[in-house]
């Protein structure tokens, strides 16, 4: 068994897979006081991970909730559902939005109303929401490591020629030193974005959910095969790009929650501008150009280079998805100057009129008086998540 697993590494890691003919993983020793990346080295973001979830703990508490009291970001009231484990079992195990055709057998099995069972299920998936505080203290978080990234990264690579020529980052491949800004640049980032992936569970969840997972995904086995291979001046230069627009984004939700409707629409029509700039100009005409054209004019291609270029397009795919979205937030709330709406949001539901009317109704018979009663806020207006 280990002599297979030993012959099937030695056969994953042959040269002639990941670098170009005549370069290989030799190239890549230490010698001179000159250090090179290893793969040892990415174990170390594993307790990097873990203290980026461990300080997000502190900071929502110790920084993001009393932001969100400072801004006036408070939850509404949610009426709970009442308890029914006809109801409960149906929306556990079959489905949170049962079809019409349903509802009458619920109906019939659970002892309520077609009514109350429409409105147990708005009630249950209300629940399950994350409150608007969460999604402050989630915001605010991001928004602060997503700053610091930036200009961490910007410190990082102005001085550096490849920052201004793009096609340094091929010369002398792979034989480039690494430099200790490299090395942190890349373990801060590596360490935050395995965070999100092993807080998933707990994070606020949207629409594009499946597309969120990919991305991380995606951006960490692109990272951690850039720092092996060492394409680091490339990954470097990508990771900027992604760190640009990420905090204007976070920092537009950051207002909406606040209710302050100009400065969030502003934030969100610079992230816009930022966004399609970076991730569907500079990151495809520039940096994928040079990764994926320029390199054939040095080395013939090899299959390394078919996956790092790989990754790349299925990031780009996301981002042409997430710019669609973007596209038509901005095109809802120009017009009027509205609030901009996520379209990747799952917004809290409401109840009608008439249904707040016959719950104040039953209440009434009931106690004989309304039981401070109040009728659930309308949140059917769109707004970013």
């Amino acid at each position: 068994m280990l002599s297979t697993l030993s012959r099937l590494r030695e056969l994953i890691w042959q040269d002639w897979i990941w670098f170009p003919p005549g370069l290989g993983w030799a190239d890549l020793q230490d010698h001179d006081g000159k250090v090179y990346p290893k793969m040892g080295d990415l174990w170390f973001i594993l307790p990097v991970a873990l203290c980026f979830l461990l300080i997000r703990q502190v900071f929502e508490r110790m920084v993001g909730t009393p932001m969100a009291g400072l801004l006036g970001v408070k939850d509404k009231h949610r009426v709970s559902a009442k308890p029914n484990p006809a109801l409960e079992a149906y929306f556990c195990r079959t489905s949170k939005h049962p079809e019409p055709s349903c509802i009458e057998s619920l109906s019939q099995t659970s002892g309520c109303s077609v009514r109350q069972v429409q409105r147990w299920f708005r009630r249950r998936r209300n629940h399950d929401r994350p409150s608007k505080v969460k999604k402050f203290q989630e915001a605010s978080w991001r928004f602060t490591f997503y700053l610091i990234a930036f200009f961490a990264g910007l410190w990082a690579l102005i001085d550096k020629p490849w920052f201004w020529d793009m096609k340094e980052m091929w010369t002398g491949f792979p034989k480039m030193p690494l430099l200790p800004s490299q090395y942190w640049y890349y373990m801060l980032e590596l360490g935050f974005y395995v965070s999100l992936v092993l807080s998933v569970a707990t994070d606020v969840k949207r629409k594009d959910f499946k597309e969120q997972i990919v991305h991380h995904v995606a951006t960490i086995l692109l990272i951690s095969f850039s720092w092996l291979v060492n394409y680091i001046r490339a990954g470097t230069l990508i990771m900027l790009v992604h760190d640009t627009s990420d905090s204007l984004m976070e920092s537009a939700k950051i207002f909406n929650y606040a209710g302050w409707r100009r400065t969030c629409n502003f934030f969100f029509t610079m992230f816009a501008a930022v966004f399609i700039v970076t991730r569907l100009v500079i990151l495809p005409f520039w940096i994928i150009y040079t990764t994926w054209v320029y390199p054939l004019t040095l080395y013939p291609a090899f299959p390394g280079f078919y996956f790092f270029n790989g990754l790349l397009i299925v990031l780009q795919c996301l981002h042409v998805f997430w710019a669609i979205l973007i596209l038509r937030m901005v095109v809802k709330f120009l017009p009027g100057n509205h609030i901009v709406a996520d379209e990747r949001s799952d917004h809290e539901e409401s109840e009608t009129e008439d249904e707040d009317a016959e719950h104040s109704r039953k209440e009434v018979s009931k106690n004989g008086h309304a039981q401070n009663g109040h009728t659930p806020l309308n949140n059917n207006h769109g707004k970013m998540e």
